[in-house]
């Protein structure tokens, strides 16, 4: 009776620890996107840029943390054809932009965690850029095995510069804004 009483108090426990133990959902990279608009005065260019690996972690059917990494050589201008593509996507994955021969991936890392319900987060997160890490916001749903969302990234946090009008006040038309904006949709 004894080992039976053991033997049901193990397997509550285990039980138990099951539900509220934390479960890593991989995120498949090759259905998971990245679009981007960054935008200037005369103007707009968008495109993408590819997840490397990625995964939510979830208590239940809550998520509770994630962590990310980006493929910064895949940075790619949508927008564009031919000649002027092949020179913005040269000039992004240059030192004025991402200086993706040398920082080959950006991460982003939840820090913190909001259940605002109905499947909705607030997230704060480490995003890094080339080697610098600043904090973001945004607000994720999560909807069976896919999250989605959107937020802005100020460039210049990043040391970012090339034709920012907080950095060089005569570029007039030149100017590109410092945000740039990402549309995120995670699938696992």
């Amino acid at each position: 009776m004894k080992n039976l009483k053991t033997l049901a108090i193990a397997l509550l426990v285990t039980l138990g620890t099951t539900v509220v133990t934390a479960q890593n959902k991989k995120i498949d990279a090759s259905k998971s996107s990245i679009n981007w608009v960054g935008k200037k005065v005369t103007g707009e260019h968008s495109g993408t840029v590819n997840f490397q690996a990625g995964t939510l972690i979830f208590k239940g059917k809550k998520v509770t943390g994630g962590n990310f990494t980006v493929d910064m050589t895949s940075l790619t201008a949508t927008d564009l054809s031919g000649e002027w593509k092949t020179k913005l996507d040269g000039h992004l994955k240059s030192e004025d932009f991402f200086g993706t021969d040398k920082f080959k991936t950006a991460t982003l890392k939840f820090t913190k965690i909001a259940d605002k319900g109905n499947g909705v987060y607030t997230v704060t997160a480490d995003l890094t850029i080339k080697g610098i890490t600043n904090p973001v916001t945004f607000d994720l749903t999560v909807s069976g095995n896919t999250a989605t969302t959107s937020f802005k990234v100020d460039r210049t946090k990043y040391d970012i510069k090339y034709n920012s009008k907080s950095f060089f006040d005569s570029i007039g038309d030149k100017a590109i804004y410092d945000d740039f904006e990402l549309s995120v949709k995670l699938q696992f």
